[in-house]
């Protein structure tokens, strides 16, 4: 059966990213852990879904998507200083949570969910940074694909309970069981 719209799809793959012997990997999908979606749902980026259009279970895979076609450019309009206070907890700054490095789920001022990297922690701002942790990067993926098939009734409630869940950010950070 061929990758088409509405079809349960599992992959597995590398992820490097950077350019020549710079490539560094940043995830890996294995047989025994797969990538898995259903195709053309908005799951999965456009171009990614693009490059996997019409392939047989079994067919070898790999492609390079720029920027612009996965996470966009890095943007400085991304970082920006919140006040410290936002982050209490009864009262008390949340130092143990929010730190530098950590990525934290927040929401904007119209109640949408995202995902934030903690840069740096001062007296009175938190400076956090809410590119996508990819934004700038050139991905590389190289893979198989292990299934494809029309989706069971189960395979769309998991779905659909996937999407509806966690962090909405990926799986590093949100404590979500998604990956």
């Amino acid at each position: 059966m061929k990758i088409s719209t509405n079809k349960f799809v599992s992959v597995s793959y590398d992820l490097n990213v950077g350019e020549g012997d710079e490539r560094e990997l940043m995830e890996r999908a294995t047989v025994e852990r797969p990538l898995q979606f259903i195709f053309g749902t908005g799951a999965m980026l456009p171009a990614f879904e693009k490059e996997l259009d019409g392939l047989d279970t079994g067919a070898v895979f790999q492609f390079t998507l720029i920027p612009e076609n996965a996470y966009g450019e890095y943007d400085e309009e991304n970082i920006v200083e919140l006040p410290k206070n936002l982050f209490e907890v009864d009262g008390k700054f949340d130092s143990e949570y929010v730190k530098e490095g950590n990525t934290i789920p927040m929401m904007d001022s119209n109640g949408q969910r995202l995902m934030g990297s903690v840069h740096e922690v001062h007296d009175n701002v938190v400076v956090m940074d809410f590119n996508h942790p990819l934004a700038g990067e050139t991905l590389h993926f190289s893979g198989k694909v292990i299934d494809v098939h029309e989706p069971t009734a189960e395979e769309i409630a998991q779905m659909n309970a996937e999407i509806h869940s966690g962090c909405g950010g990926g799986c590093e950070g949100c404590e979500s069981d998604c990956g």
